[in-house]
């Protein structure tokens, strides 16, 4: 029997937010913590799964590199009393982080020019195709099409058959 515990952990996580349209209209929605726009597309066969693949390795390398927004305050050892004030030196980024970081550049130079905003938005930033057509003044339904061409050129750069 599982514990209490255990049967929280595995229920799927919610979260309350304000998203506006496109015309400015605010609505308080519920948003499952646990599913990418690339899932919701898979889920509705919109996705092959090589450019879910494509989109999934795109996303692992974009947070292993550690390019996302910092969202916390950074618990660096402070200076020593005494010592200097400011701000303390960025600690040096890993020999994996740095390979991620290659990885990410430069499937997004891959995929070519203009591929990359609709790639960042949904794969990495997790922003819905509408709401990405609409911030990159898209016509409706574009998105689907630009964002499964850049997938596909992203799963030739990773190599996924």
């Amino acid at each position: 029997m599982a514990s209490k515990a255990q049967a929280v952990a595995s229920r799927p996580q919610y979260v309350e937010q304000v998203i506006e349209d496109g015309e400015g209209i605010a609505r308080r929605v519920m948003v499952h913590l646990g599913e990418s726009p690339l899932l919701w597309l898979r889920a509705r066969k919109l996705l092959s799964d090589r450019q879910f693949l494509a989109g999934e390795a795109l996303r692992r390398d974009w947070e292993m590199a550690g390019l996302g927004p910092r969202v916390t305050m950074r618990w660096d050892v402070s200076p020593p009393s005494g010592g200097r004030r400011g701000a303390p030196n960025a600690p040096d980024p890993t020999l994996t982080q740095l390979s991620a970081r290659d990885r990410f550049h430069a499937a997004l130079r891959d995929a070519g020019p203009g591929l990359a905003d609709i790639l960042w938005r949904v794969v990495c930033a997790g922003e819905g195709l509408s709401h990405a057509e609409k911030a990159l003044q898209w016509p409706s339904r574009a998105g689907k099409l630009v964002l499964t061409l850049a997938l596909e050129r992203v799963a030739g750069f990773y190599r996924i058959g």
